[in-house]
């Protein structure tokens, strides 16, 4: 079959491509220019506060009309509560997408599945409700930093599980065949082979879910309170235990200018501190690697 010259586009191919082109980077920019905007206002206000003092030192016997003050009893009590969180969340969250990819059939899995998908709607408020009714008010523990971590713990978790499921159904079925075939068991197939290449995906899926529950401020505010000392013990009882969130929160209301700065600084101390535990993550993630040389 004799080969021929290849003959222009048409007019209308042309146009449409163009058409399909500039929609593309239409839709781009509209996407990223809300995210950018947001991204100068934080870091253009919240560099105002932002300094050494800022990171050393907490809110007690600051006014609202006073200069100074810090937000380090908010640095611990949101790392603490995100790290309680975090611990508790990923092993039920790895467990529940693993028997989901590798083992669930039938009622059971579908309901799962259901009840995880119905979660990952719910309201943040409601699990502080949650925690609230039960564990406070029904069995009778105290508000505190642990309590915290519960609510947020119930937020996270649906999303770990349809991150990690996601990534456990990329694995191909021929690695698992292949270790099979060596007689491996099924048990040890899914903790040394599927496991370890979801690996990147799975860290990425939980830092979303630390990135959620980190900004949270309505259960907190239900479940621990909020206070201007440093307490660095989430399972303390005697008093509550302040976040970033909460510290936002209680001094955006304020009409005194330093009271507002505090504001804008904590809201941009809380992205940098998401953005460092992504890198981190990542790192994690990329050193982990199945083959990495």
């Amino acid at each position: 079959m004799g080969g021929g010259v290849l003959s222009a586009p048409s007019p209308a191919r042309r146009l449409r491509s163009s058409l399909a082109g500039g929609l593309t980077v239409a839709t781009f920019v509209l996407a990223v220019v809300p995210l950018a905007s947001i991204l100068w206002l934080v870091v253009s206000k919240g560099t105002n506060a932002l300094n050494l003092d800022f990171l050393t030192h907490s809110l007690r016997n600051v006014s609202e009309s006073d200069p100074g003050g810090g937000v380090y009893h908010a640095i611990i009590g949101t790392l603490e509560q995100a790290a309680l969180a975090t611990l508790m969340a990923v092993p039920i969250g790895l467990l529940v997408a693993v028997y989901l990819v590798e083992y669930g059939r039938g009622m059971l899995a579908r309901s799962v599945t259901f009840f995880v998908d119905v979660m990952m709607g719910l309201p943040s408020i409601v699990a502080g409700l949650f925690i609230l009714s039960l564990w406070i008010l029904g069995l009778g523990q105290k508000a505190n930093g642990f309590a915290g971590a519960l609510a947020l713990m119930i937020l996270m978790l649906p999303i770990v599980i349809r991150s990690s499921e996601e990534m456990l159904k990329l694995v191909p079925d021929s690695l698992r065949e292949a270790s099979y075939a060596l007689g491996v068991p099924k048990w040890r197939t899914i903790t040394k082979i599927v496991i370890p290449t979801a690996l990147p995906g799975i860290v990425t899926g939980v830092m979303l879910g630390v990135a959620r529950v980190m900004g949270e401020t309505a259960p907190i505010l239900l479940v621990v309170g909020y206070i201007s000392n440093i307490n660095p013990n989430p399972f303390s009882g005697a008093e509550g235990q302040a976040t970033l969130p909460t510290v936002i929160y209680n001094t955006y209301t304020s009409s005194q200018p330093a009271s507002n700065d505090r504001t804008w600084s904590a809201a941009l101390l809380l992205i940098i501190i998401i953005m460092l535990l992504n890198v981190i993550a990542r790192l994690i993630a990329w050193w982990k690697k199945p083959g990495r040389a």
